[in-house]
């Protein structure tokens, strides 16, 4: 918590050090958005998940629709559960709620008990509510997620299983996953660590993979101050600044084959404001003046090219563009994505047109993505309609972005 907490100090002090105190105006919007992001998190979001998600037995429901009823016979995805048990341990971490450890832990143990291949090593990607694998393919997607959930359990409750168990499976993504003539990690691999023969987009490298790396090794290194994970996370750093990012578009490129050309001409909005912000926690956590510097100035750039580009007038952050075409809708992890882009960038320069960009989309969700007859948000809006048929809960719908957002907020926001 110490740890945390001087980030935040030393993030907030840069508004200072630019002589530029925030104004009453800004100052209330703190209070205000600090205030109702928490509240919706603690009384809409994480309850909706610990009323409808649970299964019986043990484990959680690999599908729950919108009214909170179960899809009791969907599969479930290990990255779903390794989201759930960060969200919940990362709840329990910042707010000290002891339902929210009990299921922390409820978590961390169906995870380690059904997901962890304890033969060929690593995460499988699917099974069946009986515990039955149906999907046993690695994913470097996968791994990277169940490194940042136990590393979470771990900093949440001292759970010496956790950190062992996430120090195992980092050192297994960089024996199997990490590919050794250009630097970076495929994919995808068969269950016992074979190349596969096709990947999406043609693509063994993407940005989306290398994200979660990012994420999970500077949560890991949060917990265990390993010099070979500071080199690892310094390189995926340097990946993420000198191959992936375009410093002409002030955007990522999202596909690419082994050499790290590009495959694709596409744009993430979401992504991108993502990896913006989470290079300066990654430079952070190094400790590193210099890269702290380089990515502060990054994220600057690409918040603000993305906002530029990819802000509806409505409020929100459109999906996506690819080629000419943009994709206009909003997805709920995207706008929590800006929100914290926005935080972040007012944080470095002291510009409170930042927290006031974040505030706009903010409005937005409050007033459009927030379900106020069954809790939690819509997963998506199309020009400002929620799709109100889609599930809650899925392979790929988790309480992981709009927990963070309350975490990261209520830090931030102080």
């Amino acid at each position: 918590m110490e740890k945390r907490l001087f980030y935040w100090i030393a993030l907030l002090s840069a508004i200072y050090l630019t002589g530029c105190k925030p104004s009453s105006g800004v100052a209330d919007i703190q209070t205000r958005m600090r205030k109702e992001v928490v509240k919706n998190v603690k009384d809409s979001v994480i309850p909706f998940w610990m009323d409808n998600a649970v299964a019986p037995g043990d484990g959680f429901y690999g599908a729950v629709l919108r009214d909170g009823t179960p899809v009791a016979d969907a599969p479930r995805g290990g990255v779903l559960n390794a989201r759930i048990l960060w969200s919940f341990s990362a709840a329990y971490r910042m707010f000290g709620d002891e339902s929210y450890l009990r299921l922390a832990n409820r978590s961390q143990r169906y995870f380690m008990d059904t997901f962890i291949d304890k033969v060929n090593g690593g995460v499988y990607w699917l099974v069946n509510p009986d515990g039955a694998v149906l999907n046993a393919s690695k994913y470097t997607y996968a791994m990277t997620y169940a490194i940042y959930g136990l590393a979470e359990h771990y900093l949440a409750t001292g759970n010496e299983e956790s950190l062992q168990t996430a120090i195992s499976l980092y050192r297994i993504l960089e024996e199997k996953g990490r590919e050794p003539l250009h630097d970076g990690y495929v994919e995808s691999f068969t269950e016992d660590w074979k190349q596969q023969d096709k990947y999406d987009n043609n693509a063994p490298k993407t940005m989306n993979a290398h994200l979660h790396v990012l994420e999970a090794y500077t949560l890991l290194y949060q917990c265990w101050k390993d010099d070979g994970l500071r080199e690892r996370l310094k390189s995926c750093v340097d990946l993420f600044m000198n191959r992936i990012y375009d410093p002409v578009r002030k955007h990522f490129n999202l596909f690419f084959d082994n050499e790290w050309n590009s495959l694709v001409e596409m744009d993430s909005y979401g992504h991108d404001v993502e990896a913006g912000w989470l290079l300066c926690e990654a430079a952070r956590t190094l400790e590193d003046q210099n890269l702290i510097k380089q990515t502060n100035q990054l994220a600057l750039d690409v918040t603000r090219a993305c906002l530029a580009e990819g802000m509806s007038d409505k409020g929100y952050m459109i999906y996506e563009k690819k080629g000419n075409r943009k994709t206009k809708h909003a997805s709920w992890w995207g706008q929590v994505e800006t929100m914290i882009a926005c935080i972040n960038a007012w944080q470095i320069s002291g510009d409170e047109t930042w927290l006031q960009s974040a505030d706009t989309v903010w409005t937005f969700v409050k007033n459009n993505m927030v379900d106020r007859e069954y809790g939690e948000w819509y997963s998506d809006c199309y020009d400002g309609e929620p799709k109100k048929d889609a599930p809650k809960v899925s392979m790929w719908r988790c309480p992981y972005h709009t927990v963070r957002l309350g975490v990261e907020v209520n830090n931030r926001l102080k």
